[in-house]
C-alpha cells in the first residue's frame, strides 16, 4: 500500500475489554462499530485522515459477547470512502444480528442500493468531517439524495458538529427519511449545553425531528479518560428531551484516539453514569434500535 509520510496511524483498542457492571438486556444492540480486516489495506483512500489499526469481526464479536451485546450495526468508515465491501461482508454474513450503515455517491443505481439493503444496509453514512467521508458535493446534495432511499425504510447519519447548522430545522424538514447524528451531535463540551447551536439542535431533538447516538463521549470530552464529566450536561439534556431517540454504540475500535485509550466495558457504564436505570437502558439498548434498523423488537 502506498502509505503517506502524513497520514497518522491508530493505536489499537484496550484488548482486555471487562463486563459491564450492570446486567446487559436481550437483545442489546452496538450501533456503531468499524472493521478493517486484514487484506483491505489496498481499498484505502488515499486522501484518509487515518490509518487504522487491523479490526477483524472476530475481535469484534469476542467484545461484544464480554459485554452481552447480542446485536450490532457495522458503520462505514472513512477511510473506505464508498468502498462498502468490507462493511457489508460483515453485515451480510449475520443478518440476523446485524445491519450495516453504507456510504454512498450520488451515481449508485438502484440496482445497488437494493443489493446493499440484500445485505443488511439500512442507512447511507455522511462524514463530514473526516476525508474521505464526505461522498456528496453538499450537505444539501446529501439531504436530496434521501428521496432515493425512503423507499427502502433507510435513515441518513451524520457525522458533523450540529452547532454549525445554522438552520437545522430546515435540514431536517428536507429530509425524506430519519436523521441521525453521532456522538451526541459532536459539539466540543467545552461549549456545552449552553452554546447557541447546541440549544437550536437539542431543540429539534426535543421534536423528535432526529436521533442522536451516544457514542464517543471522548471525542468530545476535555478529560482523558472515563467517566468524561465533562459531557455529563449535554447528557443529561439528550436524554431528558428525548430518551425515545437515543441509541448506544462502542465506536470500536476507536480510530484517531491519540490519548488514554478508554475500555469498552467503562463506555458501556456511561448509560448508568447518566443516570439511566434499567427500563431507560432497554429503550436506549434494545427498543430504539429496534426500530430504527428493523430488528425484530424484544421486551422484557
Amino acid at each position: 500500500m502506498d502509505q503517506q509520510d502524513d497520514i497518522p496511524f491508530c493505536p489499537g483498542p484496550d484488548p482486555a475489554t471487562r463486563k459491564p457492571a450492570f446486567e446487559m438486556p436481550l437483545g442489546a444492540c452496538d450501533t456503531h462499530f468499524h472493521v478493517f480486516p486484514t487484506g483491505y489495506e489496498n481499498r484505502y483512500a488515499p486522501d484518509r485522515s487515518y490509518t487504522p489499526p487491523p479490526a477483524e469481526i472476530t475481535d469484534y464479536q469476542h467484545l461484544a459477547s464480554t459485554l452481552g451485546l447480542e446485536r450490532g450495526v457495522v458503520i462505514q468508515p472513512s477511510v473506505f470512502a464508498e468502498d462498502n465491501a468490507a462493511t457489508l461482508e460483515v453485515s451480510a454474513a449475520n443478518p440476523e444480528r446485524l445491519r450495516a450503515v453504507v456510504s454512498v455517491t450520488k451515481e449508485v443505481t438502484d440496482a445497488e442500493l437494493e443489493a446493499f439493503h440484500a445485505a443488511g444496509a439500512r442507512g447511507i453514512r455522511v462524514n463530514v468531517v473526516d476525508s474521505g467521508g464526505m461522498t456528496f458535493p453538499t450537505v444539501d446534495d446529501a439531504i436530496a439524495f434521501t428521496a432515493r432511499i425512503a423507499d427502502l425504510g433507510w435513515h441518513i447519519e451524520f457525522l458533523a458538529h450540529v452547532e454549525m447548522f445554522e438552520d437545522i430545522g430546515a435540514l431536517l424538514a428536507a429530509s425524506k427519511v430519519p436523521v441521525v447524528f453521532g456522538h451526541l451531535g459532536y459539539t466540543n463540551a467545552r461549549k456545552g449545553v449552553d452554546d447557541l447551536g447546541f440549544h437550536r439542535f437539542l431543540g429539534a431533538f426535543r421534536e423528535g425531528r432526529t436521533w442522536v447516538k451516544l457514542t464517543g463521549p471522548y471525542r468530545i470530552s476535555n478529560v482523558d479518560g472515563p467517566p468524561y464529566a465533562d459531557v455529563q450536561g449535554m447528557a443529561d439534556a439528550l436524554i431528558e428531551a428525548n430518551p425515545f431517540r437515543l441509541v448506544w454504540g462502542s465506536d470500536w475500535p476507536h480510530v484517531r484516539q491519540p490519548g488514554f485509550m478508554p475500555n469498552d466495558g467503562a463506555l458501556l457504564d456511561m448509560l448508568s453514569y447518566w443516570g439511566c436505570d434499567a427500563a431507560l437502558r432497554h429503550q436506549i439498548l434494545v427498543e430504539n434500535p429496534a426500530l430504527l434498523y428493523g430488528f425484530p423488537d424484544q421486551r422484557g
